[in-house]
């Protein structure tokens, strides 16, 4: 589906058009703004001091009373002494498309005005106030960049309003706390919290947040009701800040506000066919060591294919061994693998232009990139740089361990869901449940990776974890448990298999922060409804007025049993727009709906053709510049494909000379046999020459092809060895790691490449050798040249606690030499044979007893060769 941004044309309408603000009367020294549908009034003024203030009524009531407006710069203080030298308005108008979110196509009003302040020495700056239907926001404007060393920006609620507030970290983890504006404890908070004024709500949170700014906080000090603006930084150097931000209105418009995005920088590209939410099957969280594990990864890609999920996610532990291989195996079933990386595996651009590139050539379709934590201008400088390089190589990406949404997924449409949630990974109360849905995810997709029914606390029903998916948006969906644990519940499995991850429509339905939430989402002709509730046993109820005229089907997915954990039951009923649902639920309960026309509101999962490659060689060895002849056979196995075509692929650097072989139709048993000569380019270590088929992909598949692959193994000789080299100076033909990469020279240090000591063991100081972190295996090419491996080997004292590793060296596949199970102390010294070895593989495992603190080093590790 190609994007239909009009941003551009209507902000040109919007800019052309300087239209005057609502009448309204107001002494001098005040300037006032009423949004569109006249709601909203926002209020600026100066006090006799020439100090700025904010105030904002919503239907006619002070939701926040006036605070404090302005800045300081290094060179002047612009939060006081100021006089109006300039005053415009215009309304601001704009429609565009969401490839994520609460609802694909936006449109708002905006009445803006700018008011121009002079300070003393004549200092400028420009407040830019927009009052939109569902919020009032606004950002200060420099002439030119300066230092900004902090803001005066503030909100002031009624000490009395209660408030759901997130203790600050920097990566949005912490439980909210209930509490009141004024009671609230002293510290700091992060975005977005919100307030209750009478019937009117208020979600404090900022906009369009990127590398030209810092993030923000709000700071709370005790018995006051004023929140403080505070930067990430000590200073930062800027034109122009952030949209400070107040979603304002019933609890129903603010939980449908678009106005974060509504405030954001247009989108940075237009074609956003590549980008496509879904289910992803996820292993980590109910099984921490399944991501290093190939063949239970292949277990998730099967039930991924045969439930009608887009993806698996590969998690921490990954190797680029067998990653090609899987994606293959996944691709062919109709499924896509995305990877996780650390962020800083990311962090410079010759990272980025390195790894990013390779897994995108292994047909990767995204990328889950984690632990940033951090809201410092340096680190949205790292988002804007990894942004841009995923968009050129059209990689989707899930921002995890990070910041909350800004309108960043609007800027940069394949953003697909991000993190800043306490989610089920950190085993959140089910009490803390309801209100993410009015303060978290009101600004964007989050990535809670629900629908926890094995692993988990068991706090909240089956039912109440298969509603999460509806009440809770994510562009990509990572589902927390493993194939058993949802085949075990076959009937809430049927209900998540039809549960689509991307919405055309949202409404509130009913509920409240502290008590349990009602949403309503609609997906071209069908409504999901998903309905969570916390504490005792109750009745939910759902007005139906969303739904049009006339009669629907609603099909009631409820717990089966009000004291037992376990599947859930399905109903059917007609009802009109006009009936209102309700279900008795459990304590911690909940219930999940899908409203359609038709009789049956289920639609079949996609059925993907299938078939397998073969080719002929599997494995070569080959040197630069000579061709190796390739034979490849396609055959399907089930149903029909058509529009097939066969090919080999040259990898980069490479060429490949032979046809690309067409066919309109085939059905079951049906081949197609193609011959190509492959010419080695400038490579060393294992290249894979891919041989693939791709043909029509049936609907609901991100894909509009099929692809079923196997790849021809080149392994490409490095140089001969000679002499005494160090292993540390060798190209490594692969090399896996426990944690962070293989170090050079240097203990494993932490997570990131280059960030570890001098390798220590012993309290001997080495200069050579290879840090690792079991488990991790480091192979080398030695061609038959040489005869013996030394090194000297043992826990690095970076080691904090104690831990315990083994020692192997293997010549080919067999081991020559095996360490027995080692603890801290002094270095073990290792004489190996490996005469007239191929390979030398150097592993590491974890003694038994897990991985944690298993700094294992290779010091002075070298060889004996010839010549």
């Amino acid at each position: 589906m190609k994007s239909s941004l009009a941003t551009a044309a209507t902000l040109a309408v919007a800019l052309a058009a300087a239209l005057p603000v609502p009448a309204t009367a107001a002494p001098p020294g005040q300037w006032t703004v009423t949004g569109p549908d006249r709601a909203l009034t926002a209020q600026v003024a100066l006090d006799q001091d020439g100090t700025p203030t904010l105030s904002v009524t919503h239907l006619g009531t002070q939701v926040l009373a006036p605070a404090p407006l302005g800045l300081h710069t290094a060179g002047a203080d612009l939060s006081r002494g100021l006089h109006l030298v300039g005053d415009r308005s215009r309304t601001v108008d704009q429609r565009y498309t969401m490839t994520t979110g609460k609802r694909r196509e936006r449109a708002t009003t905006m009445t803006e005005r700018r008011l121009s302040f002079a300070g003393d020495g004549g200092a400028r700056i420009d407040v830019v106030l927009r009052v939109a239907p569902d919020g009032v926001a606004y950002r200060y404007e420099l002439p030119a960049a300066e230092e900004i060393t902090s803001e005066a920006s503030a909100f002031t609620l009624p000490a009395d309003a209660p408030a759901w507030l997130l203790p600050y970290n920097a990566w949005y983890e912490a439980n909210r706390v209930a509490t009141t504006a004024g009671g609230a404890a002293a510290g700091d908070f992060g975005n977005p919290s919100l307030f209750q004024v009478g019937d009117s709500y208020a979600l404090l949170t900022e906009s369009d947040v990127d590398g030209r700014y810092s993030g923000m906080r709000l700071r709370h000090a005790a018995g006051s009701s004023t929140y403080q603006v505070v930067l990430a930084d000590e200073a930062v150097t800027a034109r122009q800040t952030p949209w400070r931000t107040a979603i304002i209105g019933d609890l129903g418009g603010v939980t449908e506000s678009t106005l974060v995005d509504d405030l954001a920088t247009p989108a940075k590209f237009r074609d956003t066919s590549w980008v496509h939410t879904g289910k992803v099957a996820w292993s980590w969280l109910s099984e921490h060591q399944s991501p290093s594990d190939f063949e239970r990864q292949k277990d998730f890609v099967d039930f991924a294919a045969s439930n009608g999920w887009s993806a698996v996610l590969v998690d921490e532990g990954w190797s680029a061994d067998w990653v090609p291989a899987l994606v293959r195996y996944a691709r062919a079933r109709g499924v896509e693998v995305l990877l996780w990386f650390h962020w800083n595996r990311l962090d410079t651009a010759e990272k980025r232009d390195t790894i990013l590139p390779m897994v995108k050539s292994w047909g990767v379709r995204g990328v889950k990139i984690d632990f940033m934590e951090s809201d410092s201008q340096a680190r949205y400088q790292w988002y804007d740089a990894v942004l841009a390089k995923t968009a050129e190589l059209q990689l989707m990406v899930n921002f995890h361990g990070s910041t909350i949404p800004h309108g960043l997924a609007r800027t940069w449409p394949h953003i697909m869901t991000m993190e800043g949630i306490r989610g089920a990974e950190n085993y959140p109360p089910a009490v803390n449940n309801p209100v993410q849905a009015f303060t978290r995810n009101v600004v964007g997709s989050m990535d809670y990776t629900p629908v926890s029914l094995d692993v988990g606390t068991h706090e909240a029903s089956v039912a109440h974890e298969i509603a999460l998916p509806v009440v809770y948006e994510s562009g990509w969906t990572h589902y927390a448990d493993k194939p058993e644990a949802y085949e075990r519940y076959p009937e809430a499995l049927r209900f998540l298999n039809q549960v689509p991850s991307g919405w055309d429509e949202t409404r509130y339905v009913a509920g409240h922060p502290s008590e349990g939430t009602v949403l309503a989402r609609r997906s071209g002709d069908r409504w999901f409804v998903g309905a969570i509730s916390v504490g005792a046993a109750r009745t939910v109820t759902a007005p139906l007025d969303f739904l049009g005229d006339g009669t629907w089907t609603v099909e009631v997915v409820r717990d089966g049993s009000a004291t037992e954990r376990g599947d859930v039951v399905w109903s059917r009923q007609r009802v009109r727009a006009s009936d209102t649902l309700s279900v008795d639920v459990p304590a911690n309960g909940g219930f999940a709906a899908i409203v359609c026309r038709g009789s049956s509101c289920s639609k079949p999962l996609p059925d993907v053709p299938s078939g397998s490659v073969s080719v002929t060689p599997s494995t070569v060895d080959a040197s630069v510049g000579s061709t190796v002849e390739v034979t490849g056979t396609f055959t399907l196995t089930d149903g029909v494909a058509k529009d097939v075509r066969f090919r080999a692929a040259a990898p980069d650097g490479w060429q490949v000379d032979g046809p690309v072989l067409t066919r309109a139709r085939m059905t079951e048993g049906q081949s197609l046999t193609g011959r190509w000569t492959v010419q080695v380019g400038q490579s060393a270590g294992y290249v894979d020459v891919p041989v693939y088929a791709e043909f029509r992909a049936p609907d609901g598949l991100w894909s509009k092809r099929v692809h079923v692959a196997e790849a021809v193994r080149v392994f490409v000789p490095p140089p001969p060895l000679t002499g005494t080299p160090y292993v540390s100076d060798l190209t490594f033909v692969s090399e896996t790691n426990g944690w962070g990469p293989v170090e050079r020279d240097r203990s494993v240090g932490e997570s990131a490449g280059g960030d570890g000591n001098p390798i220590t063991i012993g309290g001997v100081v080495y200069d050579k050798g290879i840090g690792t972190h079991a488990p991790a295996a480091v192979q080398v090419y030695l061609g038959g040249r040489c005869t013996t491996f030394t090194a000297a080997v043992g826990l690095d004292d970076e080691t904090t606690q104690p831990g315990s590793v083994t020692f192997q060296v293997l010549a080919d596949d067999a081991v020559v030499h095996d360490s027995g199970v080692l603890r801290p102390g002094p270095a073990t010294a290792v004489s190996a044979d490996v005469t007239g070895a191929r390979m030398l593989t150097l592993k590491v495992t974890d003694g038994g007893d897990g991985k944690n603190f298993d700094h294992a080093d290779w010091a002075d590790a070298r060889l004996t060769c010839q010549g």
